[in-house]
């Protein structure tokens, strides 16, 4: 998604072009090139969620497309804050778990959220995972009939709590991505592969596309021209999934069979902790971001390249996550 503009347009045709471009969430680089904006992950982290607020706004003002917003953090108490204070940019849960709050709550939260914000908001909902699911104290079910049931609660409670906003389903495989695309109005993936992305992308029916289906992926990214030293990072941001079975089987149907296999073996040989010597340069670039600031911006056009609008989810070597998107921004001057 470059567009070379640049040599076709006078002094003032440029200038026109870069206001144009910003305005649309893109950034105009040198020579012209237009690459679009991310999408931005934002936790409200405790004692700095003022700080996270002032890190919206300027994300607003700068043409950043949209925010997602995980359950670190409250998910929700985030959003009622994005609608007083952004004016123009989406924003919504990635995610929201189904799991530990009724669907009425949760309906009349999101209504809510989406009248006050004039349409802007949108629910990510998610099963979340089994070990998350257990310390909220309840048994989880089969996921794609518990989302299904869920979302039919959803709109039973609208007549009481208001009309809902779209609603986008996380999902990792095939199975939930159909249910997504029959019930939904969006998908939602986290560490998503992007080789095996180019081929389930292409399941999504041309008239759910046609209609706005909505399609986005969080990536763990770090910007730094020690590409080792970025990988290591995401290296520790991904050892929390890699424990995970449903992400570990989502791999292996990806076609990272011996990686996960080695992590499985490590895992019962009593090694929960540290896997980063099993995870595979090859595996781990195609799931996140590290790199140079042009590695960055070309890792993240590319999931435009087939449809889906990329998340960037920021760590920074050198700081938190107010560091680290303050280096998103520096990226997209």
């Amino acid at each position: 998604m470059i567009f070379h503009f640049w040599s076709l347009a006078g002094a003032r045709g440029r200038h026109d072009l870069a206001k144009l471009a910003r305005y649309a969430g893109q950034v105009v680089l040198g020579y012209g090139q237009v690459m679009p904006f991310p999408a931005l992950s934002l936790i409200a982290s405790p004692t700095k969620r003022l700080q996270i607020l002032e890190l919206a706004e300027q994300a607003e003002r700068r043409g950043f497309p949209a925010l997602a917003c995980p359950t670190l953090g409250n998910a929700f108490g985030l959003c009622a804050s994005l609608a007083h204070v952004t004016h123009e940019m989406r924003f919504f849960t990635s995610i929201q778990g189904i799991y530990g709050a009724s669907a009425s709550d949760i309906g009349s939260l999101a209504s809510h959220i989406a009248e006050v914000s004039q349409g802007r908001f949108a629910l990510g909902l998610g099963v979340s995972h089994e070990a998350m699911v257990k310390r909220l104290g309840v048994t989880m079910g089969p996921p794609l009939s518990d989302m299904r049931n869920f979302v039919d609660a959803l709109h039973a409670a609208e007549r009481f709590g208001g009309p809902l906003p779209p609603i986008y389903l996380a999902t990792l495989r095939d199975r939930m991505l159909n249910l997504a695309t029959e019930i939904g109005q969006g998908a939602l993936w986290a560490n998503a592969s992007f080789t095996h992305s180019v081929q389930q992308v292409q399941k999504v029916p041309a008239d759910k596309i046609a209609e706005g289906f909505y399609l986005a992926n969080m990536i763990p990214t770090v910007i730094a021209d020690d590409k080792a030293t970025a990988r290591a990072a995401n290296r520790a941001t991904m050892a929390v999934y890699v424990r995970l079975p449903n992400y570990r089987n989502y791999w292996k149907a990806c076609g990272y069979i011996k990686e996960m296999e080695s992590i499985e073996a490590a895992i019962a040989s009593g090694n929960n902790k540290d896997h980063s010597a099993l995870m595979s340069d090859t595996w781990l670039d195609d799931c996140t971001l590290s790199g140079s600031a042009n590695e960055v911006r070309e890792g993240l056009d590319r999931w435009y390249d087939i449809g889906i609008q990329p998340i960037a989810v920021m760590s920074s070597l050198s700081g938190g996550q107010i560091k680290a998107i303050s280096e998103l921004f520096d990226i997209y001057r």
